[in-house]
Parts: C-alpha cells; sequence; structure tokens
C-alpha cells in the first residue's frame, strides 16, 4: 500500500492523459520509496521496464537491457553491440503494441552509464528520433535513479539533445512525521508519537529503513537489531548511501563529515578549511547536490546577505551515524538500550529535535495559523563581546505581517516545565536580537516542546506561543 505521496502519484497518472510525449524524471535519495511510487502509480503495468546494474560494466548492463526486451515480448533479441542498437531494438518492441498509451520505465537508469558507454547521446537520439517523431504520440518515458548528481548534471541540466526535454520531474522526499506514523500502523508497529518522533531522529523518513522495524521489539531493541548486534542491517549503511547518490563519493562524504562537527553550520570558507578542498567550480557541485538530496540545508543569518550563507548537516541518518558509530568500536548487541538514560544521548535528542523541527517549518506554520502568510525562515547568531553574552536562535519565521517568530527547540521525555531561568534565558535573546538587528517587528517568544508544556507556576504564560510535538504531526 502506497503510504502518502498523493501529489507525486496523481503527476504520474496525468501522464497518461497527455497528448504529447511525456519524459518524467524520478529523482531521490536511496530507499527513499522511487521504485515503488512509480510501480504502484501505473499498477505494474509497462510496456517495457528495466533496472541498470549496480557496478556492472557495458556488457553486462547491455545484456541485461536484451533480457529485459525478451521479457517484454521482443523474440528475436540479439545482444546489441551499443546502446543505440539497445534502443533501436526497444523502439522495434514497442512498435509491437496495440494502439493506447505506453510507458517505457528505465530505473537506476545512472548505474547503465558505463565509462565511454554512449548511454546518454543514445537516450538523446531516443527520445528526439523516434519518441517525439512518432505519429500516435503515445509514449510515456520514465527514467528513475538515486545518483541525483547524475541525474541533474545529464538529464535535468543537460546542455545537449536533452536540453530542455524534461516533461515532468519528481524530486521524492522523504516523509514526514505524519507518513511515518501512517507506515508504522500499517507494518504493526504499536508506536506512541513520541517513539516515532524519536525513530524519525534516527533513521529519518526513509521507508526503507522504517521498513527494517520488527514489531515484536521496543524502538530501543529496533535500533539495537539494525545498528549494533553482529548482523545489524544498517551498520555499513552510511558508506553504502553515498556511493549509491555519486559516483564519486569522497568529495561529499569529506563535506558531511566536516559539517558533522558543527551543530550551526559551517560558511564555503570553513568547509575549504577544514575538507583541505580548493575553492572551486567542484566545491559548489558537491554543495548543490548535497542540498538537492536533503543532506544539508543553506541558509542565510537573520538580516545578512548571500555572503554569509551557512551549509547545516539535517540528515537524520547521517548525524546519528556520526554521533553513536563512526569511529566507534561498539561489541555490545544492546548498546542503545543499555546508553538510552545516559547524557550523551539525552544532549543528543536535543539536538535531533532541533532538526526535526526544521523539517517540519511547514508543520509550525500552521500550528502558528499562518500557513497562508509568505515567512521567511532563518538563523540568527551574535558572538559574546563585553555588553552582551554570545547567542544562538535556531529557528527564526520572519513573517510578511510584521511578526518575528524566536522559536526555542526543547526535548524531554515527559511535560516540559518552563522555569524562570529559561524565561530569563528567552527574553535576554529576545533583547539582544532586537538591539543588534535594530528590527521594530513584534518579536514572539515560540516554544516547541516534544511533549507539551507543564501549565505550572507562573512562567508559561510570559510565552507568545506554544507548539508541541502533536502539532508536527498535521
Amino acid at each position: 500500500m502506497l503510504i502518502g505521496r498523493k501529489t507525486e502519484k496523481q503527476t504520474l497518472v496525468d501522464l497518461l492523459e497527455k497528448e504529447e510525449p511525456q519524459f518524467c524524471v524520478v529523482y531521490g535519495r536511496r530507499r527513499v520509496g522511487k521504485t515503488f511510487l512509480i510501480r504502484e502509480s501505473y499498477n505494474y503495468n509497462f510496456a517495457f521496464q528495466h533496472t541498470g546494474v549496480a557496478n556492472g560494466n557495458t556488457k553486462q548492463q547491455l545484456s541485461t537491457f536484451r533480457d529485459s526486451l525478451r521479457n517484454a515480448g521482443l523474440a528475436k533479441c540479439r545482444l546489441p553491440k551499443d546502446w543505440f542498437e539497445a534502443f533501436q531494438m526497444l523502439s522495434e518492441l514497442i512498435s509491437l503494441f496495440p494502439a493506447g498509451k505506453k510507458v517505457i520505465f528505465i530505473d537506476e537508469l545512472p548505474w547503465m552509464d558505463t565509462p565511454r558507454s554512449g548511454l546518454v547521446s543514445a537516450l538523446e537520439h531516443f527520445w528526439n528520433a523516434w519518441i517525439t517523431s512518432r505519429k500516435e504520440k503515445d509514449v510515456v518515458l520514465v527514467v528513475c535513479g538515486s545518483a541525483t548528481s547524475w541525474i541533474s548534471k545529464n538529464i535535468l541540466h543537460n546542455h545537449g539533445g536533452l536540453y530542455g526535454r524534461v516533461t515532468e520531474r519528481i524530486f521524492l522526499q522523504p516523509f514526514c512525521l505524519q507518513e511515518c506514523e501512517q507506515y508504522a500502523k500499517m507494518s504493526g508497529l504499536e508506536m506512541e508519537r513520541l517513539d516515532v518522533a524519536i525513530g524519525y531522529m534516527v533513521l529519518g523518513g526513509i521507508p526503507y529503513y522504517w521498513n527494517y522495524l520488527d514489531h515484536s521489539l521496543s524502538l530501543s531493541q529496533n535500533i539495537d537489531r539494525l545498528f549494533f548486534s553482529d548482523d545489524a542491517k544498517l551498520k555499513n549503511e552510511f558508506d553504502a548511501l553515498y556511493k549509491s547518490l555519486f559516483k564519486n563519493p569522497a568529495p561529499y562524504m569529506a563535506v558531511v563529515t566536516a559539517l558533522g562537527t558543527k551543530k550551526v553550520g559551517m560558511t564555503r570558507d570553513e568547509i575549504i578549511l577544514q575538507t583541505k578542498m580548493s575553492d572551486s567550480g567542484e566545491l559548489s557541485r558537491v554543495l548543490d547536490d548535497l542540498e538537492l538530496c536533503g543532506f544539508i540545508r543553506s541558509y542565510v543569518s537573520f538580516g545578512k546577505k548571500t555572503k554569509g550563507t551557512l551549509f547545516q548537516l539535517i540528515d537524520n541518518f547521517t548525524l546519528f551515524y556520526f554521533q553513536f558509530i563512526a569511529n566507534k568500536s561498539v561489541h555490545d548487541p544492546n548498546y542503545w538500550s543499555n546508553k538510552f538514560s545516559t547524557n550523551e544521548v539525552s544532549t543528543w535528542m536535543g539536538l535531533a529535535f532541533e532538526r526535526l523541527c526544521l523539517l517540519h517549518v511547514q508543520q509550525i506554520k500552521k500550528a502558528l495559523g499562518i500557513s497562508g502568510i509568505s515567512a521567511e525562515v532563518c538563523s540568527w547568531s551574535a558572538k559574546a563581546t563585553d555588553v552582551h553574552k554570545g547567542v544562538q536562535i535556531d529557528l527564526i519565521i520572519n513573517r510578511s505581517d510584521n511578526v518575528i517568530n524566536l522559536c526555542e527547540m526543547k526535548f524531554s521525555m515527559g511535560k516540559y516545565r518552563v522555569t524562570k531561568e529559561l524565561i530569563e534565558s528567552l527574553q535576554t535573546k529576545q533583547s539582544i536580537f532586537r538591539q543588534l538587528t535594530k528590527t521594530r517587528r513584534a518579536v514572539h517568544l515560540t516554544l516547541v516542546t516534544s511533549n507539551g508544556v507543564a501549565h505550572e507556576g507562573c512562567y508559561w504564560g510570559k510565552l507568545q506561543q506554544e507548539i508541541c510535538l502533536e502539532d508536527l504531526f498535521n
């Protein structure tokens, strides 16, 4: 059963109603559910479908393509000598089908592009010289791949024969909290919303990872089984993830490793200093690709211009890996269960909850009642001086209705108790922010918590807005 993805599914189905040939590209990170979405949307009804071979050479790619042609009904099928001949044979196959729309689905297209194979040129020719020249205008070509940088360079931003040819593109995002909850229920997982949130802070919204959860185990036991047992399924996922997305993964892994050391993110110059990479177009491509895949976000501090752009690592799975797996030798199969109540995990949860909130800003806006109001989302910081202390505000919502929300995010297993110290800290941040930015807008103190606020004492009433985890599921 397909969870969520209503807009994406409708986009794919609507291609069948178009009068002209359609070229659709579906891309997104490994394990996010691209193939499942396409197959479910078309009810597994394809004139031709093929999947590239991971790490296969050109001969292996062509051989398996021939096998797919045979499976689709092309009886007399020789081994094509190159991709031009392979796509010519595909055109012969499609010509055998009766009238009506014909969907061609090529999965993991980047894997098929081996060195000097000529795949892209052959695909260009197939689209321009055959699909678009057919009088019937009846072909829907859907290509898919996890190697987002390859898709972007060779298909979406192609400057040759495929320039401007893509008629639809779908970047498949990870699940949000609500979709993870729906997936958990469908899978028979007994999880309260706090468990779903903690699961999200570890696994992100990647359906394939959630599929590994065993409904007979607690969440902590599942995390032990997936990351710390002898046959842990996700222990080596970090390397596999980046190698599947990027043909040359080393610079990408170097950048995320550097960003993993600084919570608020780094400037371009700081990344260069940390990674020893040159200030070049390659670094720009790496940063663009990582942001396109959803691993990092770029943002500008409140009141600053693009020159001060910060790059922040926000991928939950990667950050969990850096915190508890990378450069550690763990031999305890119950490592997570035994460590769950420690200060290290408590600190990590606080930071992970902040990232969860950053990934659910639309839900926060909805809870604030400002879904329809345009707003700039940013952060802000000020270094300590002789006059004031250092300040870091991770989430600012700068609204077009002349209001600024300064959001403080707090994780706790129970109701969060608002103390005098917290209010004084927030009011200090508010005062310094007003003073240094010279804003004339109303500045609202907004508290986002994992379990709601304990409405006791007199301090909680000094907040303008309260948002809890329940709101992030809407």
